[in-house]
């Protein structure tokens, strides 16, 4: 995990899916230890549909640190699943995890508004 006492990470059920709502200090550290925690979350319930509430804050992760990052879900089982990122205080670099997810084979987007991101799980294009 993480040494960092400021890393929240809340996850709950919701249908078809899960969402979990992370806050602290965006930091590389800190997102990995989010997305194991996503991972094995993951593994136990089997959702279609993952709702991502980042509120971390901070300077954002590089375009290489979310390559990397991706690199490490690939083989996960988060391939059968549809993610929605949303970041509601600003994309910042969030595009690049977008982009590397997709080469990653991964179903992925990001938003800023969370009922854009609700709909696109329910309704939008796989």
């Amino acid at each position: 995990m993480t040494d960092d006492p400021t890393l929240r990470i809340q996850i709950s059920p919701i249908p078809d899916g899960i969402r979990v709502e992370v806050s602290g200090e965006s930091t590389y550290a800190n997102t990995v230890a989010y997305w194991r925690a996503i991972v094995s979350e993951a593994k136990l319930r089997h959702p279609h549909n993952l709702l991502l509430i980042d509120h971390t804050s901070g300077d954002a992760l590089s375009a290489d640190e979310w390559q990397a990052l991706v690199a490490t879900l690939v083989g996960t089982g988060l391939e059968s699943v549809r993610i929605a990122h949303v970041k509601p205080n600003g994309l910042e670099q969030l595009e690049y995890c977008e982009l590397h997810a997709l080469e990653a084979g991964l179903t992925a987007r990001v938003f800023y508004d969370e009922n854009q991101a609700q709909l696109w799980l329910r309704h939008g294009e796989r």
